[in-house]
C-alpha cells in the first residue's frame, strides 16, 4: 500500500509539474523578449508560431515552434527518465493542456498542436517523424496551417497504431483536443477565408 501512495504521488506530482511547464507561453515570452506587440492582439490572436509568423519575423515564428515543441518534448523525457513509460505519457498530456490552457495566462492558451508534435516525438522518434511530416505535406500543399494541423492530428492515432499501439489512445485523446480547438478555423474553412501560411 505504501509504494502504491508513492507512486499515485508521483505521477500526480509528474502531472502537475508537466501542467505547469505546459503553461510557459512561448509565444509570449519570445515576442516580448523582441520588444513586439502582445502577440494576443495580432492576427487570430493566438499565441501559437503561426500567428508569430504572420509578425513577418520568421526567427520569432522558428523560437516560438521549438519551445513549444520542446516543452511537450522535455516533460515526457524526464517523466520517462525519473519514473516509467505511463507517467510520459501523462507527462505529455498535461504539458498540452497546460499549453492550451495555462495558468499564467488566464487559461487562455493556443491550440497545442507544436507541443502534441513534441510530445509524440519524445515518445517515439519515429511516429513523431510521420506525423511532423504528414503537417509538412499537407502544408506544402495546402499552405494552411489548420488544415495540417487537421490533418496530422487525425492520422496520429493512425499512425500510432501501426508505429506504437501503446501511444494510440493518447493520440486520439490529443487528435480530439486539437480539432476541437480548431472549430473555428473550421468555420472558416467552410466560407473559404482561412488565412495561408504568412499571411497577415
Amino acid at each position: 500500500m505504501p509504494e502504491l501512495v508513492t507512486s499515485s504521488a508521483l505521477l500526480a506530482l509528474t502531472g502537475v509539474l508537466s501542467y505547469l511547464l505546459g503553461s510557459v507561453s512561448f509565444g509570449i515570452v519570445v515576442t516580448r523578449l523582441f520588444r513586439m506587440d502582445d502577440l494576443r492582439t495580432i492576427g487570430s490572436g493566438n499565441i501559437g508560431a503561426t500567428n508569430v509568423l504572420r509578425t513577418g519575423n520568421r526567427t520569432a515564428a522558428f523560437l516560438t515552434l521549438v519551445g513549444d515543441a520542446g516543452k511537450g518534448a522535455l516533460a515526457v523525457l524526464l517523466a520517462r527518465w525519473l519514473l516509467a513509460e505511463d507517467a510520459a505519457q501523462l507527462a505529455g498530456l498535461m504539458a498540452f493542456v497546460g499549453h492550451s490552457f495555462p495558468v499564467f495566462l488566464r487559461f487562455r492558451g493556443g491550440k497545442g498542436v507544436a507541443t502534441a508534435l513534441g510530445t509524440l516525438l519524445a515518445l517515439s522518434p519515429v511516429l513523431g517523424i510521420c506525423v511532423c511530416l504528414t503537417w509538412l505535406a499537407t502544408a506544402a500543399v495546402t499552405r494552411i496551417s489548420s488544415v495540417a494541423a487537421l490533418l496530422a492530428a487525425a492520422s496520429s492515432p493512425l499512425w500510432a497504431l501501426w508505429l506504437r499501439p501503446q501511444a494510440a489512445l493518447l493520440c486520439l485523446v490529443l487528435a480530439g483536443l486539437i480539432i476541437w480547438w480548431h472549430a473555428p478555423n473550421i468555420r472558416r474553412l467552410r466560407a473559404g477565408m482561412e488565412p495561408r501560411i504568412g499571411q497577415k
